[in-house]
């Protein structure tokens, strides 16, 4: 096949645009205490990393690569300050929860939350979507200034991630039999970027 512009074009079919995403942060904890509408403030954040290790195993002058195990990187999301530092203040006591401010104590009950990442096509359809397990530990700080004009303020929160898995998409697979799934469940993406899918009984993500 000639390697033309039409080609490409044919293949490329637009790409994806990293503009057209929806980010929601949820908890026990944010539940227990009102849940503010956090994902029509998330300006940005990112699909979530992950490292598999890599173990050296010599033999004979020579190095076996073998796999190791999975590490996730920190998971960081920026946020557009609401009116009346709701949601700012949200994840203050979330994070006084599991470390208080002037006291050396933790919360009993449960602190972890869930991020859910949703790409969109560029039809608005949902493309794939990702569930992270986490906890915040770094809330940033917000710059303020006299001088600061026409110009909302933001700020990051950083998470530390147990582990994070496709929930619906590229990369979610299929399943059937025993495990989390209880029946079977096919995901699948054709040529547009439309998420198929299709399911036999009934099945639980995540465990």
């Amino acid at each position: 096949m000639a390697l033309t512009i039409d080609s490409f074009k044919n293949e490329f079919k637009g790409g994806v645009r990293a503009n057209l995403f929806s980010c929601s942060i949820s908890s026990d904890w944010l539940e227990a205490h009102g849940q503010a509408p956090v994902q029509f403030f998330v300006k940005g954040t990112s699909i979530p990393a992950s490292t598999v290790g890599n173990i050296d195993v010599p033999y004979q002058g020579r190095q076996l690569k073998v796999p190791g195990d999975r590490t996730y990187a920190d998971w960081t999301a920026t946020l557009f300050n609401d009116p009346g530092m709701i949601i700012h203040g949200k994840f203050i006591n979330w994070m006084s929860a599991i470390q208080h401010h002037a006291r050396n104590y933790q919360a009993t009950y449960d602190i972890y939350g869930t991020g859910t990442v949703t790409q969109f096509h560029r039809d608005g359809n949902p493309l794939a979507s990702f569930e992270i397990d986490m906890y915040p530990t770094e809330l940033a700080a917000i710059d303020v200034a006299w001088d600061s004009n026409d110009a909302v303020e933001e700020y990051a929160v950083t998470f530390a991630v147990n582990h994070w898995e496709p929930i619906a998409g590229a990369g979610s697979g299929s399943s059937s039999g025993s495990g989390p799934f209880r029946g079977s469940a096919n995901v699948s993406i054709d040529e547009s970027g439309k998420i198929k899918g299709s399911v036999g009984g009934s099945y639980k993500l995540g465990g």
